[in-house]
């Protein structure tokens, strides 16, 4: 029998134990594959999305296995997450000549407008740089 997921804490001496509520779950599948979207809350009642990729494979002895691959996504990182995987979506769908500039976005915690971060400049690795301060 499996376990429910959840955390412990030990409280006065006791352990409790806290469920992850599962709220709502969208199951696509989609050829060999199938993903979940679960939303989920913690403790303190704060939403979060795990998308889960499930892949049926045959292991060793023929027996079946599903290899999983799980990501947490955060509420305050929704918008980000959803203009990322529009722009890239449209990508494979339209071509680059289709993609807008970098988006630009202000920061109301400290006044600063922040600037979409590309690929290129993302995997620009300057290892000389690593030292300086």
């Amino acid at each position: 029998m499996e376990e429910e997921a959840g955390i412990k804490e030990v409280i006065n001496g006791h352990e409790e134990k806290y469920v992850k509520e599962e709220i709502f779950t969208k199951v696509v599948r989609a050829g060999k594959r199938t993903y979940f979207f679960d939303v989920k809350a913690t403790r303190k009642e704060d939403y979060y999305l795990t998308i889960t990729e499930s892949k049926k494979r045959l292991g060793k002895e023929g027996k079946v296995f599903y290899e999983k691959h799980k990501i947490f996504l955060y509420k305050e990182d929704f918008e980000k997450f959803t203009l990322g995987l529009r722009d890239a979506v449209s990508y494979i769908d339209n071509g680059k000549d289709e993609i807008k500039s970098p988006e630009v976005s202000s920061d109301p915690e400290n006044g600063e407008e922040k600037r979409a971060v590309t690929a290129e400049e993302f995997t620009n690795i300057e290892f000389e740089d690593l030292g300086k301060k």
